[in-house]
């Protein structure tokens, strides 16, 4: 393994072993040295662009997923204040969101219509935003990952099942799409295509910008 915070994601919390692995070009790897962490980079450049955890969450090219997060952002607080990228994403299309200045800034859920922001005040220093990678991926946990039906009941493996396994271009997507009266059961869920699904969903509102608590709680002298 790369190192142990790997390690424990791929081992101790059973995200092992990856499927639909694509090889990351070292081209790719040269267009963002600076500009996302060397860490990331490493994990790319040893373990590819693959799924894992049975395709519960990806590891992504930040290029394919570009033009669908302008399309998400934009009109929004972040629209403009920062170099974004999708470095992850869950198979129902939750993005996982890293700014060149601000770090691990945002999640964006599409199939709910909103954004949670992470703020973070002054630019991050190249080690630190190793370190924060690092922790993102050590702290990935299949639950919160997992999309919840109308009951509360976890979807993942009764999609994965019903529905058969991802390709590495699909999510599951709730047809009709929740923000427009759908509703979140297993027989609402298709693979879909990822790109051309969130980018439809992009075009049917504006999201919901949700709360920043912890920002909130810096600001009051919480935190």
């Amino acid at each position: 393994m790369l190192d142990r915070n790997f390690g424990f994601f791929y081992e101790d919390m059973g995200f092992g072993p990856p499927v639909a692995f694509r090889a990351v070009p070292q081209e790719t790897l040269n267009c963002y040295r600076g500009r996302l962490p060397d860490k990331l980079l490493a994990y790319w450049a040893a373990y590819g662009f693959a799924g894992y955890g049975d395709g519960l969450f990806w590891m992504t090219d930040p290029d394919e997923y570009a033009l669908v997060l302008e399309q998400w952002i934009k009109g929004t607080p972040f629209d403009g204040t920062d170099k974004y990228h999708v470095i992850g994403r869950t198979a129902f299309g939750k993005l996982f969101i890293w700014g060149e200045k601000t770090g691990p800034c945002m999640k964006i859920l599409p199939a709910w219509e909103m954004i949670f922001p992470r703020s973070t005040p002054t630019p991050i220093a190249p080690e630190e935003a190793d370190f924060l990678i690092a922790t993102w991926l050590s702290g990935m946990d299949k639950e919160n990952l997992d999309e919840m039906d109308e009951n509360e009941d976890p979807l993942f493996k009764r999609a994965l099942r019903t529905l058969g396994k991802l390709e590495v271009d699909e999510i599951y997507g709730f047809v009709p799409a929740l923000s427009i009266g759908g509703a979140a059961r297993l027989n609402h869920l298709q693979r879909v295509k990822a790109i051309e699904h969130l980018t439809l969903l992009a075009h049917l509102g504006p999201p919901q910008v949700m709360r920043d608590v912890v920002k909130e709680a810096k600001d009051a002298g919480l935190w």
